[in-house]
């Protein structure tokens, strides 16, 4: 099993997937042959349903986990062991297009003062005021910064793109407050260590898992309770642009989505804006952060 594992793995990273769909997907598969036991070759296309049913209906597998499941097992048959099956072309992806949650403005303010860690609320703060993904954010470096322009230059984001989102001044002000708290090369965000020392040194970023726990930590506080993860700060980010007149297609562009369907699900299409757009993220964004005067 360990060979055919390595040999899927190395498929999906030829194939130009990313490291965590690869890891997504190759421990799905782990799972489906430890159900089997037996050499994939010898599989039948009922058991195939079957285990996609027992994924649905006893395991419970939520609509992401089991499009990941489906595909992985898909991509092993078909690109690795060359072997195709009619169920492939029948069974459905589970995702659904249900409706993101999001935060009001007030509330997406009530919880980022709770959170009392500068470089939580840095992150944070970045995450919601440019409608980033939390590793994105995590793993942005000092030189992705352009002050001049106003700009962050997201690296390798979903599907190894690039993209551009405007920088709100008073987030700047906030990353630079943090940044100057370690100064390291890498990371703006660096993981810190043992007993929160080490920053300047650290080589790698700070954990999404620190992250999400801060969060839910902030809501509680806030009282909110609302079913939401920091991915939500992105989809309450999109919405409030929509709300402040920023085109569709604009915003579309900023999330690094590749069709206009995708961004769709926050309102219907509207006419394009022309005016500037810094000047309207900078107003949305201004009460997150004020440095206190000396």
């Amino acid at each position: 099993m360990d060979i055919l594992l390595q040999a899927i793995i190395q498929d999906l990273q030829l194939a130009g997937y990313s490291p965590r769909t690869v890891e997504a997907y190759s421990y799905h598969v782990k799972k489906f042959l430890e159900y089997f036991n037996k050499d994939p070759k010898l599989i039948c296309e009922d058991e195939i349903k079957a285990y996609f049913l027992f994924l649905k209906y006893k395991k419970k597998l939520s609509g992401s986990a089991s499009a990941q499941a489906i595909s992985g097992i898909k991509f092993m048959f078909q690109k690795t062991l060359n072997t195709d099956f009619k169920v492939f072309g029948i069974v459905k992806n589970p995702r659904g297009k249900k409706l993101p949650v999001v935060l009001t403005r007030e509330e997406v303010c009530s919880v980022l003062t709770k959170v009392r860690v500068l470089r939580h609320r840095a992150c944070l703060t970045l995450i919601y005021s440019c409608g980033l993904r939390l590793h994105e954010a995590t793993n942005i470096a000092p030189a992705d910064i352009d002050s001049k322009r106003m700009m962050v230059h997201i690296k390798a984001g979903k599907g190894r793109k690039d993209r551009l989102v405007p920088l709100p001044k008073s987030t700047l002000l906030l990353l630079r407050t943090f940044y100057k708290t370690h100064r390291n090369k890498s990371f703006i965000f660096p993981a810190p260590g043992r007993g929160g020392h080490g920053d300047a040194a650290s080589t790698k970023p700070l954990p999404d898992s620190s992250v999400q726990t801060v969060l839910k930590k902030a809501l509680r506080q806030a009282a909110i309770i609302k079913n939401v993860s920091v991915h939500n700060l992105r989809h309450s980010y999109a919405t409030h642009l929509l709300e402040a007149g920023i085109d569709i297609r604009i915003i579309q562009k900023y999330l690094g989505h590749d069709s206009i369907s995708s961004t769709m699900i926050y309102t219907h299409l509207t006419p394009l804006i022309i005016e500037n757009v810094h000047p309207k993220i900078d107003r949305l964004m201004a009460a997150l952060w004020r440095p206190k005067r000396l």
